[in-house]
């Protein structure tokens, strides 16, 4: 017995301190990840640095910089764990060099890829170029992307060529594909991302300054075909005229559990009388952690004004405790101070039932607007994030003046 404690014990230290390797702790500076994936290699970028006793990872995606704070070392493995999301890369490092899986978990599977992430290197796509620059891709183009059945969808590419670098990014009616960075070499364009959640890779033949052919994949299975034509003028539907009322309806209304599982309804005397912004959002996407990052510093800013904003969270996995994990997460990576409730799951269908009164739920993020009345004003689909640059510019400066316009008008008499 006493032989058994002695043993236990040392396991508890062993965990307790981590048994870290110090040597094999992740070199400080830059890295140079791939991710395998559909017989392609998906690159990135990321730099170690430390914060007080520990480290911290910083995914690098043109001028984003993702923190990454939980990582584990024992002996020669590390894990590395997505702020909020449910994906983690696992593997073994000599400090120089890091092999292993990441790990993407949804609720019916999971799937591993295989990662090699070198220490020193700072090149995105393959270091320098092997060809001579054969086209320019900076502007707006007007794009396709063709399913292989034969059905396609509209996006707009926006993208800045400084030399052989690329950064862009492409606008669809519900969402943007955030911050991508590359290379033009030669002929071919290369973009990724990978923010933890979604790892994305663009690829693209220039047949000439006005046309691109190419491919997108994306995780472990999906990929598509996409053709692009230059285009200055190139726009999507506006998207506050893509999801509406039903006829006869002029407000929305629901009760759901805030994160401590209290039932919260829009009717509740704290909401009246003010501007309330609602946000369909879910932890697992990442325009609606850009838009969560805008309405948290906005709310902040605004905290005397007859103001409020509820975010209706729609998760993945439909467990209360597993949804509010996530969420709390989310709450302290962006320091929300609004209320935070569990709506339903991910399923587009299964959300617009929730709130029966909208013709459809597009896209996670969807904004509804409400006045002093409780009436709906306005309803904005998908988020234009940062990664968009002048879009997203347009998109504050047309929130501010709306919402200083709801916040300007009497609240109705009793």
């Amino acid at each position: 017995m006493a032989n058994y404690l002695i043993f236990i014990l040392a396991l508890l230290t062993l965990s307790a301190c981590g048994g870290i390797n110090q040597s094999s702790k992740l070199a400080q500076g830059k890295w140079r990840a791939e991710i395998a994936m559909q017989n392609q290699q998906l690159p990135f970028n990321f730099e170690v640095e430390s914060k007080g006793d520990s480290q911290v990872i910083y995914l690098i995606n043109g001028k984003e910089r993702l923190e990454i704070n939980e990582i584990r070392y024992v002996n020669d493995s590390v894990k590395i764990y997505m702020p909020f999301f449910d994906c983690q890369i696992v593997g073994t490092t000599n400090g120089q060099k890091l092999e292993g899986v990441y790990i993407k978990r949804l609720p019916d599977k999971e799937y591993r890829l295989p990662i090699v992430a070198v220490f020193g290197q700072t090149a995105r796509f393959d270091g320098t170029p092997k060809a001579p620059i054969a086209a320019n891709v900076s502007g707006k183009w007007d794009v396709n992307f063709i399913e292989e059945n034969g059905d396609s969808s509209k996006a707009v590419g926006v993208f800045a060529q400084n030399g052989n670098d690329l950064t862009g990014t492409f606008l669809t009616p519900t969402g943007d594909y955030r911050f991508l960075a590359g290379n033009v070499d030669g002929d071919m364009l290369n973009l990724s991302c990978f923010d933890g959640e979604h790892a994305f890779l663009f690829r693209a033949k220039a047949d000439n300054d006005s046309t691109l052919t190419g491919t997108f994949w994306s995780g472990n299975s999906y990929n598509v075909k996409w053709i692009a034509k230059k285009n200055p003028k190139a726009a999507l539907p506006n998207p506050d005229s893509l999801t509406y009322l039903k006829k006869g309806y002029d407000r929305i209304s629901f009760a759901f559990p805030n994160l401590s599982g209290d039932p919260i309804s829009l009717s509740d005397d704290k909401y009246k009388g003010k501007v309330v912004v609602v946000q369909m959002l879910g932890s697992w996407c990442p325009n609606c952690m850009d838009e969560t990052a805008f309405l948290s510093a906005y709310y902040k800013k605004n905290a005397t004004k007859p103001l409020a904003i509820i975010g209706l969270a729609y998760e993945r996995n439909p467990e209360f405790i597993e949804a509010k994990k996530r969420l709390d997460k989310m709450k302290k990576r962006f320091d929300i101070d609004y209320d935070l409730l569990i709506a339903g799951t991910y399923n587009k269908a299964a959300a617009a039932a929730t709130l029966p009164m909208l013709n459809h739920v597009l896209a996670f993020p969807t904004t509804i607007f409400i006045d002093k009345a409780g009436r709906v004003r306005k309803i904005h689909t998908g988020f234009n994030g940062p990664g968009t640059g002048v879009y997203y510019e347009k998109f504050v400066e047309e929130f501010n003046i709306f919402m200083d316009k709801l916040l300007a008008e009497d609240a109705p008499t009793q």
